[in-house]
């Protein structure tokens, strides 16, 4: 029976590994494309000398500082403004009571089912009303108003003891207090797990800001890293992998210092 056990977790281990490296395979290529002339991406050879003239290369041709500044306002607005709309409304729904409060929670759990990428023609026009049209308010605005943020955060502060917000309410703390001081303080670990499900989203993400942007003092780095690496602007292979490491190289330094912040949030929130 041991034995069994044993070869079981054996075969475990042998398919994460090979998951591991199914998932990795792609950014290793990458690597060694961009550390290597061209001459080397077709071809593996431990003696192939090392370079970082590609990197040179990428920043030249591509204005990667201004993408990267946009990209970097961009998360950071908009998770600015997730926190601010996601907490409000989770609280409300967590521990107010008003009419409808049932169908309106309902609604948000709809929206949760609903791809964004759906909504693009609309919130195209929508934004085009506004005047947004090639801002970076323009690609974070349709995203303040996160359903699974509200979800989250609701689930969170319902779990708080409601003897904490009676006892704050003796000592004479209105509701924006308590919920400063007593609610906010005590689901950090979910706000924390949240904000790195944001941040990385729309790091990444493409369709909408490709969609609303048309000018490089507004494009993000998918976008102009697209741009960068479309066929009529040449295909170097090796100063496209360096270009593609400098958009996602603030993510991988970010997981690698701080990996065990990372998963310890997740496990407290509850997301899985």
């Amino acid at each position: 029976m041991i034995r069994g056990v044993d070869e079981g977790e054996r075969l475990e281990m042998l398919a994460a590994w090979l998951l591991a490296f199914l998932w990795a395979a792609p950014l290793l290529y990458a690597a060694w494309a961009a550390f290597h002339p061209m001459d080397f991406v077709s071809r593996f050879d431990l003696r192939a000398p090392l370079t970082l003239d590609n990197f040179r290369s990428a920043w030249k041709v591509a204005p990667f500082a201004r993408y990267f500044l946009n990209t970097f306002l961009l998360v950071c607005m908009t998770l600015a403004g997730q926190l601010i709309v996601c907490t409000l409304a989770a609280y409300c729904f967590a521990r107010f009571e008003f009419p409808g409060k049932n169908v309106a929670f309902l609604l948000v759990l709809v929206q949760i089912m609903i791809m964004p990428d759906v909504l693009i023609v609309q919130n195209y026009l929508t934004t085009s009303r506004l005047g947004l049209v090639d801002t970076i308010l323009g690609i974070g605005l349709p995203y303040m108003g996160s359903a699974f943020g509200i979800f989250l955060l609701r689930q969170a502060f319902k779990q708080v003891p409601q003897e904490l917000e009676d006892a704050a309410r003796v000592e004479g703390a209105g509701w924006l207090s308590i919920l400063l001081k007593v609610y906010v303080p005590l689901t950090r670990p979910t706000y924390l797990a949240y904000g790195l499900v944001s941040v990385s989203y729309h790091w990444n993400n493409f369709l909408w800001p490709v969609v609303i942007t048309n000018s490089t003092t507004t494009r993000p780095l998918t976008v102009g890293l697209s741009i960068f690496g479309a066929p009529e602007s040449g295909v170097n292979f090796s100063v496209i992998s360096a270009g593609t490491l400098l958009a996602v190289s603030p993510l991988l330094i970010a997981f690698l210092l701080f990996q065990r912040q990372f998963v310890q949030s997740f496990m407290r929130s509850g997301i899985k």
